[in-house]
């Protein structure tokens, strides 16, 4: 009877560490598995996918090992000690199902769901065929108490991740996924929180072609363009005539005199891109026009800046050119540890490049941060803290902040301020 005993324990040991197991496993790992065609996998995702029944099979056996061990071991007690035994059996029995059956399997289990599952899975499949019957007439019970209460066990959670939760998952990645592609993963997670007026070249900055300008001035411009597509307008921005391809205008002038009529005849229609479109999207949209170059627009049809495919990619895989100058234009180092800042110096991308946390979800610039911070156009020698960001206004026109001091050494934390 003794030996009963033991095997009863750990019948109910192993219940009890499959019941952890099978619910501890990694849903989205062990669809990888079972997609590979492990068998172990492909039990277990058989069985989890109704719940109630795994559950209620093993509990089933749990329960009832459990009451054939409590029914043995009073009668070892009677026989051994009589009716004193009768006192002293539940409490030792108790304390061995605790910890021989109940703790010590299911902190296996949790700390090793796979080694656990898969073999379990190998003997609760067919005995989950085997006692179908018994199974399915506790399910329906149960079930139907549930539905009392609004719960459908046949909707099981499809456990889709949010994501937030997909952010939490690669920043836990460690070691699995290399520093370089965790950072693109988080940036492509980050496209549908950004839009593109957080990366377009402002309007003031665009570099377009005024055809109402001498042709002897967009000769030198175009001489020293930087860029294959230049918007091309007349007397305003907003009367945008095309987009040049330089490409195509430099094989047209192997035939023809560069005149403004040759510049307005090699331009493409342009691709004008609604203004707060998020990145995710313009991605998309950008593919399915197989447009490489949008202008952001207002609700009033006024260009607010230039965006492109290059920047929209850079935000997932980072800066493409290694000019150091490129991307510390706007920022100016001081010997005393702080920086000096054009006031047109897209905050998001001095985040980035100086791995600062000034705001991004108002203003785009630092004059605009300024600006909304102060609610008007500040004298020079102002200071005012942005995001515990000590800043002092060190140059200003008559509508704008130009050049700002930002001291990062000397940033206040909400902890400082509370000390």
């Amino acid at each position: 009877m003794f030996v009963v005993l033991v095997v009863l324990i750990g019948l109910s040991a192993f219940f009890s560490g499959s019941e952890t197991g099978m619910m501890a496993l990694n849903r989205y790992r062990l669809r990888h598995l079972a997609r590979q065609g492990q068998l172990g996998a492909v039990r277990a995702s058989k069985l989890l996918e109704r719940p109630d029944r795994l559950i209620g099979l093993i509990l089933l056996g749990n329960n009832l090992v459990n009451n054939l061990a409590v029914v043995v071991a009073t009668v070892i007690a009677l026989r051994l000690a009589g009716e004193a035994g009768l006192a002293v059996a539940p409490f030792a029995l108790t304390l061995v199902l605790l910890v021989f059956a109940e703790v010590a399997p299911k902190t296996v289990a949790a700390l090793h769901p796979e080694r656990v599952a898969f073999p379990a899975s190998g003997v609760l499949a067919p005995l989950l065929r085997a006692c179908y019957p018994l199974v399915a007439g506790v399910n329906l019970l149960a079930n139907g108490l549930l539905r009392l209460f609004g719960i459908r066990p046949e909707d099981v959670d499809a456990h889709q991740v949010s994501s937030e939760e997909l952010r939490t998952v690669v920043n836990e990645a460690g070691a699995m996924i290399s520093s370089r592609h965790r950072r693109m993963l988080l940036s492509i997670l980050d496209l549908e929180r950004v839009s593109v007026d957080d990366i377009m070249v402002p309007r003031n900055e665009i570099n377009a072609i005024d055809l109402e300008d001498p042709i002897e001035d967009l000769v030198e411009q175009l001489t020293h363009s930087l860029h294959t597509r230049l918007p091309v307008y007349r007397g305003d921005i907003n009367n945008v005539v095309g987009l040049l391809h330089m490409r195509r205008l430099v094989t047209r002038m192997h035939r023809d005199k560069l005149t403004k009529t040759l510049i307005e005849t090699c331009c493409e229609e342009p691709y004008f891109v609604p203004a707060g479109t998020p990145l995710h999207t313009q991605l998309r949209n950008f593919q399915r026009q197989q447009q490489r170059v949008g202008l952001v627009v207002d609700e009033y049809g006024e260009i607010e800046g230039l965006v492109t495919i290059e920047d929209l990619l850079e935000e997932i895989v980072g800066e493409f050119t290694t000019d150091p100058a490129d991307l510390m234009a706007d920022v100016h180092p001081q010997s005393d540890g702080t920086f000096l800042i054009d006031g047109s110096a897209n905050v998001r991308e001095l985040n980035r490049t100086m791995k600062w946390e000034l705001p991004t979800d108002g203003p785009k610039t630092v004059n605009g941060l300024v600006l909304e911070y102060l609610e008007s156009i500040p004298e020079p020698g102002t200071s005012l803290l942005i995001a515990g960001y000590p800043v002092e206004i060190v140059q200003t026109a008559s509508n704008a902040v130009k050049t700002a001091r930002i001291k990062p050494s000397q940033r206040r934390t909400p902890r400082d301020d509370a000390a």
